[in-house]
């Protein structure tokens, strides 16, 4: 299975073999473009994030929302939102302040907010699958190295 994300708003899973689409969640971001979308590593949830500045945790089997984490704003450019190593937080990127926000993914609170020091908004974040690191990448084609404490 893969999964992408649409100009429409639409999240759409795909079956890896046949490329048939085998679930649509329409508007899962409003009439607002979905930015991205990432499978859990269980691949039971897909967490999303579009235009419409909110970050949704969505079950593969049902096509139903979940969790729903506020408080970032991207409405401009196309950011995504992820996982840590372990799954328990979310990262994405704050387009209106400039700052890295972090989720609880359980709570959907806020746990911290970092200052990107790019100039203008980060554009990508990847974070290390195997220890808790993460790089933000910005417009300004600098790179930031992150260690988390």
């Amino acid at each position: 299975m893969y999964v992408t994300a649409s100009k429409d708003g639409a999240i759409r899973l795909w079956d890896g073999i046949t490329a048939n689409c085998v679930r649509s969640i329409t508007a899962a971001h409003a009439t607002a473009e979905a930015t991205s979308a990432i499978f859990t590593r269980d691949q039971r949830f897909v967490l999303s994030c579009g235009k419409d500045s909110t970050i949704k945790l969505w079950e593969v089997g049902s096509g139903r929302l979940v969790k729903q984490y506020l408080g970032a704003v991207h409405t401009q450019l196309r950011f995504q939102a992820i996982f840590n190593a372990t799954e328990e937080f979310i990262l994405s990127i704050d387009e209106l302040n400039n700052e890295v926000i972090i989720w609880d993914a359980m709570t959907t609170e806020i746990v911290a907010k970092w200052p990107s020091n790019h100039v203008g908004a980060p554009r990508w974040l990847e974070h290390s699958p195997v220890e808790s690191a993460f790089i933000s990448c910005g417009t300004d084609r600098s790179i930031r190295f992150w260690k988390e404490v």
